[in-house]
């Protein structure tokens, strides 16, 4: 998902104004203070702390849990003042719980965590976060289960699939809240140009190809989207008069999933990229299926039938600069329905899209993503059953005004329907078939996540990038896929032991 950076601001509620040690913070605005109109709000420096922030009481009585934002989405100058609101109304419903909002800058916001964290002083709730924000602080998040347990929370609002994807080691560290499931984008229009069939929208039906029903799975898909690549003199990558350095169309564009563990779980299905449980014992643990998956992707830029832009031509202006689905120069994609957010140009020249479902692998199994953002608790808190009641009412009542503010797809089924009416209205020759693909994909999670924790986190995630560009950029007689994985994995293991 992506993260925005837009405010330098850090907001507490008016019973802790007295006794707050605030200031005037330096931002790139002229106006740094902001105030509400059913609360009073302060800023302070970016330690976005306070002299009374440790208590877990006000005066009156109430029990103060604090809400961190700023690891993800949410500090939007218009974002806050709806957070604002829900502080507003959550305080207002009951007598018992006083809630605080605390907003911080994204680009500071990890290090002010941090050192709340290691002064004992953290907050109680943080969020909305994903998984990558997440794995900074493994190891300091709450399990959730005790407390679903006790107050009988109703779980069954979600997919199972997706209470599940927030179950690691260190317990029930999430319940779902934003969720971005990802689908095939596909251009009806190209596969009428060429005489395909469209990709299957029901998760279990065939394709037709060549007049027969066959398996919707990546051997399938990698056909299809091989005859939906054209070359200038109308040639597909199947003919041999086709021209590699003349393409106009590529059949596929795994639209910016171009991460070597993103790759690895679409085809062949999440699992734990590491092994060991201290350090000087880990090691790098890709299974053989990502190798064969990241070898499948190489070829299908590099091989003698492609498919997939290399990293030079997705970077050519003409095909986006990167967005190539946007140019209408991709009959196909791969990305969460977040990519709605960035399809401006593809629209305005007149180009529709429709979705479908993923391909399953050779077992017959179906490996999705899906991204998301949550509410998690900090293990240290001192109040573990007000902030759960808290991040219930984060989760359930209030998601109503937090994620149209998010941009987000709701967990709960029940609260989809005005989500999807707002993409109906920004696109709506999408078919209410293809909306109920994205729907559909909250079944098929990746777990555990792409961007699941492992040790040295963003070192770790930098040199599997490095890899990935790697293979964008490097032809075959420049390139030993071999020698390049087998480094790979080395490198891993000294980066996960450092």
């Amino acid at each position: 998902m992506k993260r925005y950076t837009y405010i330098l601001l850090v907001l507490v509620i008016a019973s802790l104004v007295l006794a707050a040690c605030g200031g005037g913070s330096s931002t790139n605005t002229t106006n740094n203070t902001q105030t509400t109109t059913d609360n009073s709000s302060i800023t302070t420096d970016n330690t976005a702390t306070s002299s009374s922030s440790s208590s877990t009481s006000t005066s009156s009585g109430r029990v103060t849990v604090r809400w961190f934002v700023g690891l993800g989405t949410g500090t939007d100058p218009g974002q806050i003042t709806v957070q604002e609101e829900v502080v507003a109304d959550f305080n207002a419903s009951q007598d018992k719980i006083e809630l605080v909002l605390e907003v911080v800058p994204y680009d500071s916001a990890r290090d002010v965590l941090s050192t709340q964290i290691a002064s004992g002083n953290g907050p109680d709730i943080i969020g909305p976060v994903g998984w990558g924000g997440s794995n900074a602080f493994y190891g300091q998040w709450l399990d959730l289960s005790p407390y679903i347990q006790s107050t009988g929370f109703d779980t069954s609002v979600f997919d199972p699939a997706l209470v599940k994807f927030y179950q690691t080691e260190e317990g029930q560290v999430g319940l779902p809240f934003a969720v971005f499931p990802a689908s095939i984008y596909f251009v009806p229009a190209y596969f009428d140009e060429v005489g395909l069939a469209y990709p299957p929208q029901r998760y279990g039906d065939k394709y037709e190809l060549d007049g027969r029903m066959v398996d919707w799975n990546w051997e399938t898909f990698t056909e299809v989207a091989r005859r939906l690549t054209i070359d200038a003199n109308g040639y597909n990558s199947t003919e041999p008069e086709f021209d590699r350095n003349q393409i106009v169309q590529v059949g596929y564009s795994p639209q910016w999933q171009t991460h070597p563990n993103y790759i690895g779980s679409y085809v062949a299905g999440g699992t734990q990229v590491y092994s060991g449980s201290s350090k000087g014992d880990y090691a790098a643990a890709y299974p053989d299926s990502w190798k064969a998956a990241l070898r499948w992707y190489y070829d299908g830029m590099w091989g003698d039938q492609p498919f997939i832009p290399t990293g030079p031509l997705s970077g050519a202006p003409e095909f986006g600069n990167g967005n190539v689905f946007n140019t209408g120069k991709a009959a196909m994609a791969i990305t969460p329905i977040w990519y709605t957010c960035c399809l401006g140009d593809f629209k305005n020249a007149g180009h529709e899209f429709q979705a479908g479902i993923l391909p399953m692998d050779a077992n017959g199994q179906v490996h999705g993503r899906v991204d998301a953002d949550t509410f998690r608790i900090w293990k240290g808190t001192k109040n573990p059953a007000e902030a759960f009641t808290v991040l219930s009412y984060l989760l359930t009542t209030a998601a109503d005004k937090l994620l149209p503010i998010y941009g987000a797809m709701p967990a709960i089924a029940d609260k989809m329907d005005a989500f999807f009416a707002v993409k109906a209205g920004d696109y709506p020759f999408v078919t209410e078939e293809s909306w109920d693909v994205f729907k559909a994909g909250l079944a098929y999670p990746d777990i555990p996540s792409a961007e699941q924790y492992q040790p040295n986190w963003n070192e770790a995630w930098a040199r599997q990038q490095t890899f990935l560009d790697l293979l964008n950029n490097t032809p075959p007689d420049s390139l030993d896929f071999e020698a390049e994985y087998a480094k790979l994995l080395a490198d891993l293991t000294v980066i996960y032991n450092q």
